[in-house]
C-alpha cells in the first residue's frame, strides 16, 4: 500500500484532513445511477484500491442507487480506515424510475442523515453536504431553515462537519451565519467556469472546493486545445484536466468517478502531473 496521498492534503478542521485527489462513488451504482452495479466484484475491487492508491476522502450519497453505493462502501472498507473521510450528500430522493426528486423539508433531512448512518454503518457522519442545486446552475433562495436542521444534527453529534452542494455565495453566506462550512461542492470544470469567484472565496476561508462533473459529465469536455496540451505533456486529455483543477487553487479537491480499476488509476496519476505556466495559459482559453 502507498504512503504517499496523491494530490497531498488539504486540512479542512483537526479532525477532518482529506486528500486533493478523492474518488466519487455515484458510478459505482448501475446504468443512470439507479440499481445495482453490472460488476458488484469490480465495484467492491475500484473502492479497495481507492484507499490502497492513498486516497482519504470518498464522496457518496444515499441516493445513489439508491441505498446501493453506501451499501457497497460499507461492504467494501468497514471497519473504516481511521483516516478515511467519507463526504455523503442530503437534499434529494430518486423515484420508483430513478428520477431526480428534490427532498429539503427539514424532516426529511434528518431521515436522510439517519439512513446514510445505517447504510454506511457509521454513528456520526464526518461531512454532510446540504444538495441546493442543479446542473443548471443554483440561486439565491434562502436556505437558513433547511442548513439549520443540519446544524441542529450537528450540535447533537450525527454529523462533524458540514457543506453544500450547488451553492451560490450569497447562500453561503447565509449558511456560515448559522454553523461552520467546511465544503464547497459545485459544477465547475475548464469549460465551466461560472463560479470563479468563489472558488477564490472558498480559497480565501479554507473550505474546500469539490468540482463535481470535473470532466464535463453530461457533455465531456472535448477541446483541441485540451488535446494539444494533453499530447506535448504526454498525459491523456482528462489526466489535463483534473491536475488544471488541482492547480487552480490551494482548496480545490477532486472527486473523479469511475467504476474502472483502470481509470481510477489514471485519475490518481493525474495528481502527479504537474502543468507549467504556458500550458495553464493555454487551457484558460477554453473556457473564453
Amino acid at each position: 500500500m502507498t504512503t504517499t496521498t496523491p494530490g497531498g492534503s488539504l486540512t479542512l478542521a483537526e479532525d477532518l484532513v482529506i486528500s486533493r485527489m478523492g474518488y466519487g462513488a455515484m458510478q459505482l451504482a448501475g446504468p443512470g445511477v439507479f440499481g445495482p452495479p453490472k460488476d458488484r466484484d469490480q465495484a467492491l475491487a475500484v473502492l479497495r484500491e481507492a484507499i490502497a492508491l492513498g486516497i482519504t476522502h470518498i464522496d457518496t450519497s444515499d441516493y445513489y442507487g439508491p441505498f446501493v453505493v453506501n451499501e457497497l462502501i460499507k461492504e467494501a472498507l468497514h471497519p473504516y480506515p481511521g483516516a478515511l473521510h467519507i463526504v455523503t450528500k442530503v437534499g434529494a430522493r430518486r423515484d420508483e424510475t430513478g428520477a431526480w426528486i428534490p427532498s429539503l423539508e427539514p424532516a426529511a433531512l434528518k431521515t436522510q442523515v439517519h439512513d446514510n448512518l445505517q447504510h454506511l454503518g457509521l454513528e456520526a457522519l464526518d461531512v454532510v453536504n446540504l444538495r441546493l442545486g442543479s446542473v443548471e446552475g443554483t440561486s439565491e433562495e434562502s436556505i437558513a431553515e433547511q442548513f439549520g436542521a443540519l446544524a441542529d444534527l450537528r450540535e447533537q453529534g450525527l454529523i462533524r462537519h458540514l457543506g453544500l452542494s450547488g451553492v451560490s455565495l450569497t447562500q453561503l453566506t447565509e449558511a456560515q451565519a448559522i454553523a461552520p462550512v467546511v465544503t464547497v461542492q459545485n459544477l465547475y470544470n475548464l469549460a465551466n467556469r461560472a463560479d470563479d469567484a468563489l472558488v477564490a472565496h472558498c480559497a480565501a476561508q479554507n473550505i474546500a472546493f469539490a468540482s463535481f462533473f470535473p470532466l464535463g459529465g453530461f457533455s465531456p469536455l472535448q477541446s483541441q486545445t485540451l488535446t494539444d496540451v494533453a499530447t506535448r505533456l504526454e498525459a491523456s486529455p482528462q489526466q489535463v484536466a483534473l491536475a488544471w483543477l488541482l492547480q487552480r487553487s490551494a482548496t480545490t479537491v477532486l472527486i473523479p468517478g469511475t467504476s474502472s480499476l483502470s481509470h481510477l488509476r489514471e485519475n490518481v496519476s493525474a495528481a502527479d502531473l504537474v502543468l507549467p505556466p504556458d500550458a495553464v495559459a493555454e487551457l484558460d482559453t477554453i473556457a473564453q
